[in-house]
């Protein structure tokens, strides 16, 4: 039977090696000069047989870290004298020296320090690696942004450049004030209105003369009023654009930039209001038509539930194509192609580009109200109209002077109103192109061939 391979005790192997230590060395091919094969001690060869086969364990040529006492000196001797320090619990692995950050495989990861990385205060264990600072050429970050960034980028355009902006949007707002005016001297009468009131049995046409002047004047303040919402939009988006960059701009450059788009704008604003009114029309129409077959009270639940149903589906076309006037102006493109470039965008984020546009009108409406209130109050107590007095009057009608002086307060504050509703549009469009096609990438690359 053959015995299986380990260590055998000396002088019981019968093997024709000799045993080590023995002091007794085989026969050799070659041997060095200075070799004797007396009986004195020589070393052992430079192969061991070790049960199937045979390793190499000769000693390192450099005898000086041969060990020269304990228990290497014998049955050890060549193995390198420098080893990893042992460990002393657990596997037998190297252990880092104190202090030192762990080893980890495959570089760093989650919750140790990459490079670059900074500690946080508090504790020894380390963060995320910061991200990089987005470059901010002009009023904001080129990144995608939140509706602080949106809001607060407006107000900076309007800081910023307020001799353009400013000098742009009193004009306009100085015109549509004047209509404003006018209309409510000339074509508001609240004396056909009190006659229909004491009136018990109204015919048509006193009806019709009755409201005549009122929807008279509602429509030409609103055809003004809209002619100026374009003017103004078309003025203020290539203002605001610039802005983002960090180019200035005048108004006369801005005008001439807007000045060919500006017969769209015209259109793209006139088609939006009457898609309202064509939903809200389309909605009531079978409530009017039960009311009109003999059933009032139905044809009224029905038109209500009509009415409520065509508002819903107008907020969501007018939040469908709220983006539409940027792209027609800053895009170059047609009413029809603005429309459908506004809905692209605002698709998959419909309530976020809700929330942003109502925040913005919410500021501008506070800030209308305080510009323009101490004009009314003004004019209210210089002229004793207005204010309480009508409230206290049967009849509302205030003079002149009044309108005059709070029509100066609405002009003011709508000269600052106006560049943040089309600064906000305008940046809210930008903000979607940066989130769906890296508009941001193309911002950077302009600032840089600056």
């Amino acid at each position: 039977m053959t015995n299986p391979p380990g260590p055998t005790p000396p002088g019981s192997s019968d093997s024709p090696e000799p045993d080590a230590g023995s002091g007794t060395a085989p026969p050799t091919s070659s041997s060095s000069s200075g070799s004797s094969s007396s009986g004195t001690d020589s070393p052992p060869s430079a192969s061991t047989a070790t049960g199937s086969g045979t390793f190499d364990t000769s000693a390192p040529a450099d005898t000086a870290d041969a060990p020269t006492d304990g228990p290497t000196a014998g049955g050890y001797r060549g193995w390198s004298q420098r080893q990893p320090p042992p460990t002393t619990t657990g596997w037998a692995r190297w252990s880092p020296p104190p202090g030192a950050p762990p080893q980890q495989w495959g570089g760093p990861r989650q919750g140790t320090p990459a490079p670059g990385a900074q500690q946080q205060w508090g504790g020894q264990r380390w963060g995320w690696q910061q991200q990089p600072t987005a470059p901010k050429p002009g009023v904001i970050p080129l990144r995608p942004l939140g509706a602080g960034e949106i809001l607060d980028g407006a107000l900076t355009t309007l800081r910023l450049h307020w001799r353009t902006v400013i000098g742009a949007t009193l004009g306009i707002a100085l015109v549509t004030e004047t209509v404003s005016v006018l209309v409510q001297g000339l074509f508001i009468d609240d004396t056909r209105l009190n006659n229909l009131r004491d009136n018990p049995d109204p015919s048509v046409g006193d009806i019709a003369h009755a409201l005549s002047g009122t929807v008279a004047g509602g429509v030409l303040t609103f055809v003004v009023a809209l002619i100026g919402w374009c003017a103004a939009t078309a003025v203020l988006t290539p203002v605001t654009s610039r802005a983002v960059l960090g180019r200035p701009v005048s108004a006369r450059e801005a005008w001439q930039l807007a000045r060919p788009r500006l017969r769209h704008l015209l259109a793209l604003g006139a088609l939006l209001p009457l898609f309202s009114v064509g939903v809200m029309a389309v909605a009531t129409l079978p409530g009017l038509l039960v009311a009109v077959a003999g059933s009032p009270s139905g044809g009224a639940s029905l038109g209500v539930l009509g009415g409520i149903a065509g508002l819903v589906v107008e907020v969501w076309l007018l939040v469908q194509w709220s983006l539409a006037a940027p792209a027609l102006i800053l895009e170059r493109q047609g009413v029809t192609a603005a429309l459908k470039r506004s809905a692209k965008l605002v698709r998959d984020a419909w309530w976020r580009v809700l929330g942003v546009q109502l925040l913005g009108l919410l500021l501008s409406t506070i800030a209308q109200g305080v510009i323009s209130t101490p004009f009314s109050l003004l004019g209210s107590a210089v002229t004793g109209d207005g204010g309480l007095s009508a409230f206290m009057s049967d009849s509302s009608n205030p003079g002149w002077g009044f309108l005059v002086i709070a029509g100066v307060g609405g002009a003011i504050g709508s000269a600052v109103t106006l560049p943040i509703t089309a600064g906000v549009t305008a940046l809210l469009y930008m903000d979607q192109r940066i989130r769906r096609e890296s508009l941001d990438l193309e911002l950077a690359r302009a600032t840089k061939n600056d």
